[in-house]
């Protein structure tokens, strides 16, 4: 089987696995996305979705985030680590969207990476989820996954990463798919623990690297 056919196999079983799987992070609007995965950088989505609630309570809009000091953006975001970077950053960015792009959220990559605290994961989870278009958003969980079956070998570089999936993977299918790699990192293919092969709907095509 080639590579090519591989990942189709693993799309077309993971669709089956996870037939609703989408975002872990909980938005309403494009900007609040923009907040949630800056926030999520070495903290989970589940804590992430907590945090933002007590935020936007405080700050319900672009122009409030935008107005606000570090200090109160910190004091709110700093359960989720790395407290004072990631309230620049909001804050940075949120000026950002009031200043130059009208309070909205743009629609073009290379307009989201110039926002603060924007990376290209961040850019094709915004593309993907909230404009519907071709993404491959390479978090933790989708390197590893996509190491560990045999989709890319021993490359960790997450550009790297996504440069070779962009290869395999129709870009229809890229957000979805990568949203279906988080479902079934966390609930079968863990990185703490030892795999759940023997439940996994993959384990007879997987090249099991690293197991």
């Amino acid at each position: 089987m080639t590579k090519e056919e591989l990942t189709l196999e693993i799309i077309d079983r993971l669709k089956k696995e996870y037939p609703d799987a989408d975002c872990t992070l909980d938005y309403n609007d494009a900007w609040k996305l923009l907040v949630s995965v800056r926030l999520a950088a070495q903290c989970t989505d589940a804590r992430v979705n907590v945090v933002v609630k007590d935020l936007y309570e405080k700050f319900p809009d672009v122009n409030a985030l935008a107005e606000a000091p570090v200090e109160e953006i910190e004091a709110i975001v700093r359960p989720c680590g790395l407290g004072h970077s990631k309230a620049k950053d909001i804050s940075a960015c949120m000026k950002m969207l009031r200043d130059q792009f009208d309070g909205r959220v743009p629609d073009s990559f290379d307009a989201l990476l110039s926002l603060p605290g924007v990376g290209r994961k961040s850019a094709n989870l915004i593309m993907g989820d909230v404009f519907g278009k071709p993404a491959i958003v390479t978090d933790t969980h989708c390197i590893r996954l996509v190491n560990r079956m045999g989709l890319v070998d021993g490359i960790k570089e997450p550009k790297k990463v996504e440069m070779a999936l962009w290869k395999l993977v129709p870009p229809q299918e890229g957000s979805d798919f990568c949203h279906r790699l988080v479902y079934h990192g966390r609930d079968i293919c863990t990185a703490r623990t030892k795999p759940h092969c023997d439940r996994c709907c993959l384990a007879d095509i997987c090249a099991k690297n690293g197991v």
